[in-house]
């Protein structure tokens, strides 16, 4: 019993992939990495043809599962930059790796506000998070305001 215990305090310590970093580059090393095109509803309604809906996206979307069952969307902009990531799964991801040089942004979010009093939206002009969940079901995204293309809504990125 000692030894499950401490198996899975070390499963949810340890970070199990590295993923995108916001305001980086894309994962090159995600396991499984699926390529989607985006299609946002904004780009979507204002062009006539699907078609042209698709060859105007301002952005690509990378979606992965990481080991603990987390899907993790990064959303590229065509100057290979990672303006935003959601996640959805069991647990929580690896914050640290995922947000990078914002993690700080988002501890002190955290901080700023009382314990237990539901969802995380916190965020400025350089940095946005949305967090939330129930054990068992968490998700969230993160993403930075001033790197949006021009005609994408927060409600595209899911």
């Amino acid at each position: 019993m000692r030894l499950l215990k401490i198996a899975m305090l070390a499963a949810m310590l340890l970070p199990l992939t590295s993923h995108a970093t916001l305001g980086g580059a894309p994962s090159a090393n995600s396991s499984s990495p699926t390529m989607l095109r985006a299609t946002p509803q904004s780009a979507a309604s204002s062009s006539t043809g699907s078609a042209n809906a698709t060859a105007a996206a301002p952005y690509t979307v990378r979606e992965s599962r990481d080991a603990n069952g987390v899907t993790i969307r990064e959303y590229v902009l065509p100057s290979n930059v990672v303006f935003a990531v959601t996640w959805e799964g069991p647990i929580r991801p690896d914050m640290t790796a995922l947000l990078g040089s914002y993690f700080p942004n988002y501890v002190s979010a955290g901080e700023s506000r009382a314990r237990g009093t539901g969802p995380l939206i916190e965020g400025n002009g350089d940095f946005r998070i949305e967090s939330a969940g129930r054990l068992g079901h968490f998700f969230g995204m993160a993403y930075l305001p001033r790197l949006m293309p021009a005609h994408v809504l927060t409600k595209d990125l899911q």
